[in-house]
This record gives structure tokens, sequence and C-alpha cells, in this order.
């Protein structure tokens, strides 16, 4: 039986255009939506007229009228308005990453551990459809003992829009690392199963974007030049867990290479190799069985909106009370991987990750 999500009064904190995006995925699932907040007035005006429904500039307004909230802030604020939410027991889905530091995260995460709501951090690309097949077989066995992992996010040229929150450290708390990256070390992890991370080693470059001749073909946002860009656009890294299982990572917003978005899950049995943004799986096996050979195994699926069945998961849970408290604390080791690859390319050496 499905379970019933129209009781569930629900606002948005930020009304950008991630904001709007949430927005049209809680009417797809029937969730009603009954106010957002802004500090901006124009985003408000801009919110209400496409929604028609009440908007404030006072997140507690907002609060005092919902259940459940969804905060899609630029990095920098998600601690004031999850914390307020946690302190209101309100349910929380919260967009990735939990913080633009470290210590902001930290401090989110001990005040969810004290409310009585649920709360979900944003990995929205867990929910793929290709995603879900290849940890289905890794549940089962079929790959064996999974030992090493590549995860690469690339984008060829796709800056954020100098001169947005995106470029600025203050606020971003990094560039192409934390905003792409984070979906990859999530996705690194979640199909490892969240091992304890050990020890991190990593590079981050700022070299396109403060460049007065960047070469400008596409953008997330409108570009003004170099001035407000003191961020990272590429990144690469390794990370040791556990039991010797690796990651090792390459993202960037910017590079002079072909754009990459190929996951390879290497296991004892047979491997996995997905691309994040299509359809492409592929499982990569041997056998002697007969004379031999090497087998390669095409999967053909839909693809999903990742957004909405995040949504979905957030919502069942409020209705069925199944706790997702795993989803904070794997948000603070995904934050925890990216706060020691920045101080190993600033140290210029390996980080000891402490452990959870």
């Amino acid at each position: 039986m499905t379970p019933d999500r129209t009781d569930i009064k629900t606002g948005i904190v930020g009304l950008g255009n991630i904001g709007q995006y949430h927005a049209e995925r809680l009417l797809e699932l029937g969730v009603p939506l009954v106010g957002g907040m802004d500090v901006a007035p124009e985003a408000r005006k801009r919110f209400t007229r496409r929604y028609d429904v009440d908007v404030y500039e006072d997140h507690q307004e907002l609060y005092e009228a919902v259940d459940a909230i969804i905060i899609t802030t630029p990095n920098k604020f998600h601690e004031q308005y999850a914390v307020s939410a946690f302190e209101d027991d309100l349910h929380v889905l919260l967009e990735k990453p939990l913080a633009h530091t470290l210590e902001s995260a930290e401090r989110i995460a001990d005040a969810a551990t004290q409310s009585s709501g649920i709360t979900m951090v944003g990995f929205n690309n867990r929910f793929a459809n290709t995603v879900q097949i290849v940890k289905n077989r890794i549940e089962r066995g079929d790959l064996g003992t999974v030992t090493h992992l590549e995860a690469n996010y690339v984008r060829r040229r796709g800056i954020p829009g100098r001169g947005s929150w995106f470029t600025r450290r203050a606020i971003a708390g990094g560039g192409a690392l934390i905003d792409l990256g984070v979906h990859a070390i999530d996705l690194a992890l979640y199909l490892l199963g969240y091992p304890t991370v050990l020890e991190v080693s990593g590079v981050t470059r700022g070299e396109f974007g403060p460049r007065e001749e960047y070469a400008y073909l596409e953008m997330w946002g409108s570009d003004s030049g170099p001035g407000e860009f003191d961020v990272d656009d590429s990144a690469s890294a390794f990370v040791r867990c556990e039991q010797n299982r690796t990651i090792s990572l390459e993202v960037a917003w910017a590079t002079n290479r072909p754009e990459n978005h190929e996951f390879v899950v290497r296991g004892t049995n047979a491997a996995a190799k997905f691309d994040l943004l299509e359809n492409d799986l592929t499982f990569h096996s041997a056998s002697t069985i007969g004379p031999d050979h090497l087998e390669n195994t095409s999967i053909e699926t839909r693809q999903n909106d990742t957004h909405t069945d995040e949504q979905q998961t957030f919502f069942d849970a409020i209705v069925t009370e199944i706790d997702l408290e795993d989803s904070v604390e794997q948000g603070l080791d995904v934050q925890r991987i990216i706060d020691a690859i920045y101080r190993s390319s600033e140290e210029e050496q390996t980080i000891s990750v402490s452990d959870r």
C-alpha cells in the first residue's frame, strides 16, 4: 500500500533553481507545498507567482506552518536553517553537502541527534536505477569482494557561473570538489558499504576559473569573470579504507579533456561500469567454463528522476516512522573526506582521517 503523504505540510527554504526543482517534485508526489522562505524579495515574488503559496523572509514564520522542510540554500547557510528546524523537531531534507566546512557539518550532525524529526541528506544520485542495480548485485555477491572503485565526475567546461556563490569559498566552502565531488564520494562509499576511511591524499587546483580568457561554452549561471573565483575547479584524490579497500577520485568543473561521468566498481568475481548521467551499465567478468573467455554483459534500464525517488524515500520514512539516522552520519563522513582532501592539497601530504 502506498504511504499517504498528503498530510505532510512542507515548505522550502531557498527559492532558487534547486528550490523550484524540489517544488515541482513535491506537487508530482502529492505532498502539500504550503510555503517558501528566501531572503531575496525577487525570489519570493517568483515563487509565490508560480506556486500560489505563502512566502516569508523569516524562516521561523515558515517553520510554524509546516511539518517538514527542504533546505536548498547556499552551503554556508545550511547550519542556520537546519539547526533551527531541529530545535522545532521538524522533518528535514537537507541538500548536499552537509555544510560549507567540517566544523559546521559537525554542529549540524550534533543538533540532528537531539531532534525527533526525520533527517535526510540529499544524495540523490544514489537513487539512479543503474546505481541501484549495481548495489543489488553487490549485495547478492555477484561481484565477489569489492576492493576498488574509480569515481569520475568531470566536465570539460561547466563552471557554475563565475561570480556566483558557487565560486566563492566563504559561501560554498570550495569548488568542484564540494559541488561535484560530494556526489562521487558518496556513491563510492555507498557502493562499498560506507567503510571506515583511514587516510586521504589529494590535490585541488584552480586552473581555469581565474583566467580572463576562459572559454565560455556552458555554465549553470551567467559569467561575471574571474574576479569572484577563489575555489578549485578540479581535484584528484586517493582514499584508503579499512581492509585495503580504495577509491580513486577525479572531479572537475573545467579541464582540457573529454567529459567523463564513469564509475568502475571492481570486485574479485566481476566489475561493474556505469555512466552516472546515462543509462549505460556493463558487468565485466571472466570464466574458465569451456574455453577461457571474458564476458561483458550490458544492462538496459529506464532513466529515472533521482530527486523524485529521493523525496519519495524521505516522505515515506516520515509516514512509516523509519529512522534515517545513517544519512546524517554518512553526510558527515563525506564532509570529513572533502576536508581531508583540501588539507592534503594545502599541506602536500597524506591526511589521516579519524574513525567515526
